[in-house]
Parts: structure tokens; sequence; C-alpha cells
């Protein structure tokens, strides 16, 4: 058989081989990225989890930020700007936020879109575990380069809709990089964010440098995490929408 003819023909079979003929299954790559980050076990005994850091709001200017979630679906982020907190949090049903920089003092009902996005959020434990039981669906797309590092791509189908990419390392089967797509007020939005400075504590790998923002701006907004605590005391009452101030 003439070369070109069996190139050809190794080209085509190429193509339509699934991906976990070039080497895992999405299963098998999110066993590993799940004991990566600890294990299953350590990962569902963690019933609550605050983070305590700073984030970059502008050019030179970083505000302290706090972040605790709480199981089923609670979060809660706090950040404090020229003595004014800005807060953000959802209860497992519904989602508030209060804006003191725009002159407004009483908490507000999140929108729909936001709503969406603030559940995602919540969910300690990430789309891909027990992600058949959520109404997910997950790909296995290819193995892709993030920046001289080789990543599995892999694809997760929110119920919802919502499409997210996450590139989980080849080596340390860690995730480095995130993409979402998603509709935010009737406009069609792409994010991404950058994930590094991984920390151990008490078992559990965290990501300790985040960066995000629209996908291919290069302004993006930084959060660098400084203190992780599992299972510290956090009352339900912290995620519920207070009452407006007579």
């Amino acid at each position: 058989m003439p070369r070109r003819i069996l190139f050809m023909l190794l080209v085509g079979f190429a193509a339509v081989l699934p991906v976990s003929a070039y080497g895992q299954t999405v299963d098998e790559v999110i066993a590993k990225h799940v004991q990566a980050r600890g294990g299953l076990d350590k990962l569902k005994a963690a019933k609550t989890i605050r983070m305590t850091g700073k984030m970059t709001v502008g050019p030179g200017l970083e505000a302290p930020v706090v972040v605790e979630q709480k199981r089923p679906n609670h979060i809660r982020i706090e950040f404090t700007i020229q003595g004014m907190t800005g807060i953000m949090a959802f209860d497992g049903k519904g989602g508030w936020t209060l804006i003191p920089f725009s002159g407004k003092k009483d908490p507000e009902a999140m929108g729909e879109d936001d709503l969406k996005e603030a559940e995602e959020q919540a969910d300690l434990d990430g789309p891909f575990i027990d992600y058949k039981e959520k109404g997910n669906k997950v790909e296995l797309v290819g193995k892709e380069s993030v920046e001289g590092t080789d990543a599995y791509k892999l694809k997760a189908t929110l119920k919802d809709g919502t499409v997210q990419y996450s590139y989980v390392d080849a080596d340390s089967y860690l995730v480095i990089k995130e993409e979402s797509k998603r509709t935010i007020r009737g406009v069609e939005r792409e994010t991404e964010a950058t994930l590094g400075d991984y920390k151990k504590v008490e078992g559990l790998m965290f990501p300790c440098s985040i960066e995000t923002g629209a996908k291919g701006d290069s302004q993006k907004q930084k959060i660098t995490i400084e203190k992780i605590e599992i299972n510290p005391a956090i009352d339900d009452s912290r995620f519920k929408m207070p009452e407006a101030k007579k």
C-alpha cells in the first residue's frame, strides 16, 4: 500500500477515535483529580470552609475579602473598601447582595442570572463530584497546553445549560484554568480564571492565587488567599437576607 494512502487512512482513523483511546476516560481523570484534592472522604468531611485574603479592585488598590461556605450550597462573600463592606450571599434557595458603594444601604434580592452563578459557586465540591446526580454532563474534550503545561480539558454542561471548561494539569491533576460561558441580562459573556499557588490545609489542596476576568482581556482581578479554615463554626443566619433597616 502506498505510504500516502496509509498516512491518510491513519489520520482518518485517528479522527474518529474516542478520547479514551489516547489515554484516560473522563471518569478516570475526575477520580485522579479528586484524589489530588485530598480524596473524597476528606472533601466530604469538610462541612464548612472559611477563606480570608485580599483582592485587587483597581490599580494599586486592594480590599480584604472573606469567603464562607457551608453544606449544602451556602456561600457568603464579603469585601471591604474604604470602611464599607459589600456582601454577596446564597442560602441554598435564594441569594442577595448588599452594595453600599453605590449608595444602597439595604440588601437586595439577586436577579435570576446572578442567582444561577451564586448557586454554582456555592457548590463546595465543584461540578465534577457526583456530577450525574447533580444533573451535570462532563466530557473529556482532549489535551491542550496551558502556558506550556499539558492539561486535560474537561467540558461540564450544568443542568441549567451553563458550559464550563476546566483544564486539569496532566501531572498534578489539579485545575489550573477555568473558562465559562453564560448569559447575563441577555448578553452572552465569557470569563476565564487562572488558578495557582496550591497549598495543603488539613490534607486538602486549595488554590491560593486566582485571577479572573473577561476572556481575552488583559485586565484581571486577582484574589490572594492568606488563611483557610476547615470546619469553623458558621451559623446559618450568616447566609440569610437581613431585613431592611427602618
